[in-house]
């Protein structure tokens, strides 16, 4: 990476394999200047755990290296049985389990011709010893940077994001990386896309994106929620109706699937829509044409349908609350969002879009705001089961405190932790329960060391390598910290 990039994206997951743990411990220090968080393995089978378990960026191996096959879990006709390819079976692995990861090997003048077939499995590079640091450093930052890049130019960040990421559509993490290539895959085609997620997760931002980077970006975008509405009135906004179809029905009323023709709607809450009206629904979808109340000539229509939901449509499909001819129907393309306490990395990027935002609304002429380390690790460490939604009422409510109270004449306004709500600042009993989800997926049958470890590790990359604030968060003291880090091989 250029070496004025800002540490923030300098800031990469390292996996380092080397049996001499003086060499390695060498390589991790060179590495911390960029701010690299290494973690130090010395043989293959410790190389397999760790790369079935954590998330690295890059992955540095060293090409020889003492190995049981058996262990590993690798074919062992394939191993020589002095472990002189063992560094390509880490190549191989690495690429099984770490696919978005980028791979350097580390080898002895006479292992270069071997070296060369790592390229075959994928590495990145390789680098000869005695190692130039400066070169080493160098590489490393290339391979992490090479990363960042299909990163950013797969979530097409600058695209969809730029201008509403303070609203909660923030492409840093990897899951929310994910849900943007699918966005810009989708929205060239037809197909009807099911939003899904709970409440707050931001499912009308999805669908607001689908539509503005779909050919249909110039029609417009309509909203209905349909938990809002009883059903005849659920039934009118979306159909129509003509004069005199019921009491006050003075003159002829477009519904919003005319409204919307050659756009797309929006059908929120689409789980709390009444089965019969489903079934209305499902009509039209597979007609095309609408008929309003009070009239049997139909309509055609031109709509793209994009649904959500926060409630597991399968499971009401099973009890009989909703029509799995429907749900084929919506369902041609489904968004996952996952809620905000699994995407805690996202949450700094979420507040400082929101701090700017709501103080151009409420303080515009004074100097940009700042927030305190320690009130940003309380907002990154809370649960927030009300998730973007929560995070965002609660820093404009930060931001308005800091801007109404009193100041020290030439002190700028400042959030910090007096300024978060009384339950958010002190917490709630789910959040254990929240931490440990936030490891990512399901952590049974993984042991107490991994998951310390994947904790640590993960904090680490939180804070940007930031070891005090790690400590605060993670609930320990620095000693403790320092000692775990010593012990799991962490850098």
């Amino acid at each position: 990476m250029a070496e004025g990039l800002e540490k923030e994206r300098l800031a990469a997951q390292v996996l380092i394999v080397e049996d001499d743990a003086d060499h390695a411990d060498v390589m991790a220090e060179a590495l911390k200047k960029p701010g690299h968080v290494c973690t130090l393995v010395g043989t293959v089978e410790q190389a397999m755990d760790e790369l079935r378990h954590g998330t690295f960026d890059v992955v540095i191996t060293d090409l020889r290296m003492p190995t049981s096959a058996g262990q590993a879990g690798i074919d062992a006709a394939r191993v020589a049985p002095d472990g002189a390819d063992a560094g390509l079976r880490v190549v191989e692995a690495a690429r099984r389990f770490q696919p978005a990861a980028e791979v350097v090997m580390v080898t002895a003048h006479g292992d270069v011709p071997t070296a060369r077939a790592a390229f075959k499995l994928g590495a990145f590079d390789f680098i000869e010893k005695p190692l130039d640091l400066d070169v080493f450093r160098s590489l490393v930052n290339r391979a992490a940077q090479t990363v960042l890049l299909r990163h950013e130019a797969g979530s097409t960040a600058g695209d969809l994001v730029q201008h509403d990421g303070f609203e909660g559509i923030v492409a840093g993490s990897e899951p929310m990386r994910r849900i943007l290539r699918t966005v810009k895959t989708v929205s060239a085609s037809q197909l009807p896309v099911l939003v899904m997620g709970e409440s707050g997760t931001g499912k009308e931002l999805i669908a607001q994106a689908v539509h503005r980077n779909s050919p249909r970006g110039k029609g417009r975008f309509v909203a209905i929620n349909c938990a809002a509405e009883a059903e005849s009135l659920l039934e009118d906004q979306l159909f129509g109706h003509v004069k005199g179809a019921f009491t006050g029905a003075e003159k002829d009323r477009e519904g919003l699937f005319e409204y919307a023709s050659g756009g797309t709607l929006f059908l929120d809450e689409i789980g709390d829509m009444p089965l019969k009206m489903q079934a209305k629904l499902l009509r039209v979808l597979e007609t095309g044409k609408v008929v309003r109340l009070g009239s049997n000539d139909p309509r055609a229509v031109d709509v793209r349908i994009v649904s959500a939901t926060n409630k597991d449509l399968k499971g009401m499909i099973s009890r009989g609350e909703f029509r799995e001819d429907l749900f084929f129907r919506i369902n041609g393309v489904t968004v996952a969002i996952p809620p905000l306490r699994d995407r805690r990395e996202d949450i700094p990027r979420i507040v400082r879009h929101a701090i700017a935002r709501f103080q151009q609304q409420v303080a515009p002429d004074m100097p940009p705001m700042d927030i305190t380390d320690a009130a940003m690790m309380r907002l990154t460490s809370y649960s927030w089961p009300g998730n973007v939604r929560q995070l965002l009422n609660v820093v404009q409510s930060m931001v308005v405190m800091a801007v109404g109270e009193e100041r020290p004449k030439g002190k700028d306004a400042q959030l910090d932790l007096r300024h978060i709500p009384d339950d958010v600042r002190v917490g709630d009993a789910a959040e254990d329960d929240a931490r440990a989800d936030a490891l990512g997926g399901s952590l049974a049958g993984t042991s107490l060391e991994q998951i310390e470890k994947r904790a640590i590790r993960e904090t680490l990359r939180l804070t940007q390598g930031n070891r005090e604030a790690a400590a605060k968060m993670l609930g320990i003291g620095e000693r403790t910290l320092y000692r775990k880090l010593r012990e799991y091989g962490l850098r």
